[in-house]
């Protein structure tokens, strides 16, 4: 066949999300419940992250998918709401996740059904989030969490009272989509525009960047992200500690907290070994070590995200009857 420079998406077809099979339906949405158990390094975040509020520090939350598919979601906006998060950042998955749940009360294709046919992502009204960051772009400054937030929370989107992103539209809070293009299925469609996609996701880095400068007394949160969030986060920090040092300021004293599944060794200590496969998941040496080895303090819960994070809620909440 003769091969062409850019693939035409114009061939494509495009099904209406009504055929798709979800995985995950509102059933799965988890109601304010208090967990039995809370673990020590928990407790202690929670009162790192009360702290925070108190002296006007951020408490930044950062997610992978999986966060919005354990249905933990009312859990977050309820953090949201009470104060205790003030930058909430994701991978574009987060993203669509967020929206097909706002929009049909459901979410996730099963991915071996539907390769068998190519038809995994090429479902019409998700890529209607394409629009959505075309028209900001064009119309609006801003960011791609800030113009999906928008766009659910003005809506007609029937379950958008369990949407992060309109949560934090609604409350003011900074909501940052860090994408990769190629890796969501929003980035099949023909109505993805490359240069739009790339300037709404970096003006929400350098939002995240922003945030960042306050960190000092801080906190940092990774639930499920093994590549975005230490990435991202290691190239803000850089760049606020950068500005920081020009300024006589310093950003060392904060807390960092991953919740993952992985079995890292309690409060590791140092970096594992180059020959270690736990070397390559980023967010051991970069979250939990380098970033705050000059002060700072870092946990690690291993957990599935439908526990870490109630416990977390369920933490603060003790807190808050002290």
């Amino acid at each position: 066949m003769a091969y062409r420079v850019n693939f035409d998406r114009s061939r494509l077809k495009i099904r209406p999300l009504a055929e798709r099979l979800n995985d995950l339906g509102p059933g799965c949405i988890r109601p304010l419940e208090r967990t039995g158990h809370c673990n020590d390094s928990l407790k202690r975040v929670a009162q790192r992250i009360v702290a925070a509020r108190k002296s006007g520090s951020p408490v930044i939350m950062m997610a992978g998918g999986h966060v919005v598919r354990s249905g933990v979601q009312r859990y977050i906006i309820d953090l949201m709401e009470k104060g205790y998060i003030s930058c909430f950042s994701m991978n574009g998955s987060v993203m669509i996740h967020d929206f097909e749940f706002s929009l049909i009360g459901a979410t996730t294709e099963s991915v071996a059904k539907y390769i068998v046919d190519g038809q995994f992502g090429l479902w019409a009204e998700t890529g209607r989030i394409n629009d959505i960051v075309n028209r900001a772009y064009r119309d609006l400054p801003g960011g791609m969490g800030e113009a999906v937030g928008r766009a659910i929370h003005e809506g007609d989107y029937p379950s958008k009272d369990i949407s992060l992103l309109a949560a934090c539209y609604r409350l003011g809070i900074p909501a940052t989509v860090h994408i990769g293009i190629g890796y969501d299925i929003i980035h099949e469609h023909p109505n993805f525009d490359g240069a739009a996609a790339g300037a709404m996701s970096y003006n929400d880095f350098l939002k995240f960047a922003s945030v960042t400068e306050g960190l000092e007394g801080g906190v940092v949160m990774n639930f499920g992200s093994a590549v975005m969030a230490p990435e991202v986060y290691l190239k803000a920090l850089s760049m606020a500690r950068n500005v920081a040092r020009q300024e006589g300021r310093q950003i060392r004293h904060f807390t960092t907290l991953v919740c993952d599944l992985h079995p890292l060794p309690a409060g590791p200590a140092g970096e594992p070994r180059k020959d270690d496969p736990a070397y390559y998941f980023r967010p051991w040496k970069t979250m939990l070590i380098r970033t705050v080895s000059d002060g700072g303090e870092s946990h690690y819960v291993q957990g599935r995200h439908d526990e870490t994070i109630p416990a977390l809620w369920t933490a603060l909440k003790d807190l808050e009857s002290q």
